[in-house]
């Protein structure tokens, strides 16, 4: 019974409309009742920048060519995206069979991954990474595999790999061997901690680790005395943070390459870096009297109101950083509730912004306000509270995100419909420019898809050769 259950495959029954559910705004509707001063200048940015008009511009990478030899790890994947979103030719290099990022399914659930034409499955975590790449098989452990990584390289901008720390360098295929054969090659190493220091041959330091190991877990989730612990990021916060650092530096060494070193250089981007990098004003605090930040939940420790507070259908953002902004936020509440509004306001202790800030002023003035949101919408209170000018939304489910009419109209959410695996709904490229912006010109390919091509036309193979080294186990 029991195996029955966990192989038994069960799709929910709710009905999953056709996104959009509701069409997406003309520009009439978002314009009409505007000042014609402010609508003729978004009018014309927008004229400069719809990503319906992407395909007729050039891209800003064109011409450069990026090997991502990363496997089993989303932060080569993540890094590598941002170049093939702008135009550059990216080529995945997995391991014989694919990379095992393909088969992770929510759940463990095959029903959730994407059908290619030849029946291959992948993840949808995978496909939304692969965007714009080409996809070759290629087991750089053999000696065949080593001497096709080399042949290639001197056509090759720039190479991404997360192998154990040394590994590439042992095979001969690091960037001390590679750059002999292609100066001008950016080697770009990206991992959790690094490649070298006391932890750099420490196992399993993957995203989870990551987050935790570096001060960033530590401090989120609710204090001890809410009865919180502390709680890691739902997504894969370390790899995506690090995986953009890392971007920027390899980026910055391609710009260096061409302005006035003249050649590559080996470029290192971890996890660490990354997440201890935006952890900001913690350092300077600890510097100053070893105080270590605390855990704090929804609430903010420098600012009173500014959190997320319960409704009767959700969760509201609330933010008020000055006092003219504070005594709105209670004027929206005291149209409901003047018995609350008279309560916080006449207290002498919460009219100045830095009174408020001690813990047990933020504990009256968020079940005050609480008092208030609980019994009321997300939207009945974002009106409210906007009303007034107050900055407020309320904390928004996927499904709300996907159909929100400004990020709809902006194009931040977009459906590929991906010659291999049908339609695939996605987030848009973040790259937005007049000239030459980012953009999705296709999904992820199915395992070595686009090994003829790339090897007949980057290392001059034949077909005969091709078949040799599919059958030695190389491709």
């Amino acid at each position: 019974m029991a195996e029955k259950w966990r192989t038994e495959k069960k799709r929910p029954t709710i009905k999953v409309l056709p996104w959009p559910a509701v069409p997406v705004p003309t520009v009439e509707e978002v314009y009409g009742g505007v000042d014609p001063k402010k609508a003729e200048y978004s009018l014309w940015v927008e004229a400069q920048v719809r990503q319906q008009f992407n395909a007729d511009k050039p891209e800003s990478l064109d011409g450069i060519r990026v090997l991502d030899i990363t496997a089993n790890q989303s932060i080569g994947h993540w890094c590598s995206s941002h170049f093939s979103e702008l135009g550059a030719e990216v080529i995945m290099v997995e391991p014989t069979g694919g990379d095992p990022l393909r088969q992770w399914a929510p759940f463990g659930r095959e029903e959730y991954n994407f059908v290619a034409e030849n029946g291959e499955k992948c993840s949808p975590r995978f496909l939304a990474e692969a965007r714009n790449k080409l996809s070759v098989t290629l087991n750089v452990e053999t000696k065949e595999g080593q001497e096709l990584l080399k042949s290639i390289i001197s056509h090759v901008d720039i190479l991404i790999e997360n192998a154990a720390p040394g590994h590439f360098d042992k095979l001969g295929i690091g960037y001390r061997q590679l750059s002999e054969i292609n100066p001008r090659l950016i080697y770009l190493w990206v991992g959790e901690r690094g490649q070298w220091g006391p932890l750099k041959d420490q196992p399993g330091a993957m995203d989870p680790v990551g987050q935790c190991a570096m001060g960033f877990t530590h401090g989120t989730g609710a204090p001890v005395s809410f009865g919180g612990t502390p709680t890691r990021s739902g997504w894969w916060l370390a790899d995506h943070v690090g995986g953009t650092f890392a971007a920027m530096g390899a980026m910055s060494a391609l710009y260096a390459r061409e302005r006035f070193l003249g050649k590559g250089q080996f470029v290192e981007g971890t996890a660490a870096e990354g997440v201890m990098r935006i952890i900001d004003y913690n350092w300077g605090w600890q510097g100053m009297d070893g105080s270590i930040r605390p855990r704090y939940g929804n609430w903010d420790l420098a600012i009173n109101i500014y959190a997320v507070n319960p409704c009767s259908d959700g969760q509201i953002m609330v933010g008020g950083g000055h006092d003219r902004l504070w005594f709105r936020i209670w004027r929206a509440v005291g149209k409901d509730r003047p018995e609350l509004e008279q309560h916080i306001c006449e207290d002498p202790k919460l009219r100045v912004v830095t009174d408020r800030l001690p813990h047990y002023m933020q504990v009256e003035t968020y079940t005050t306000m609480c008092d208030w949101t609980k019994d009321n919408t997300r939207a009945q209170c974002e009106k409210a509270l906007q009303e007034e000018e107050v900055a407020s939304g309320g904390v928004s489910f996927l499904d709300e995100v996907c159909e929100f009419p400004h990020y709809k109209y902006r194009g931040h959410i977009e459906i590929c419909d991906d010659v291999t695996y049908g339609k695939v709904l996605l987030g848009a490229s973040s790259f937005i420019g007049s000239n030459t912006p980012g953009r999705i010109k296709w999904i992820g390919r199915t395992v070595g898809q686009d090994n003829e091509d790339v090897y007949r036309r980057l290392a001059g193979l034949t077909r005969e050769n091709m078949t040799a080294l599919r059958k030695g186990g190389v491709i």
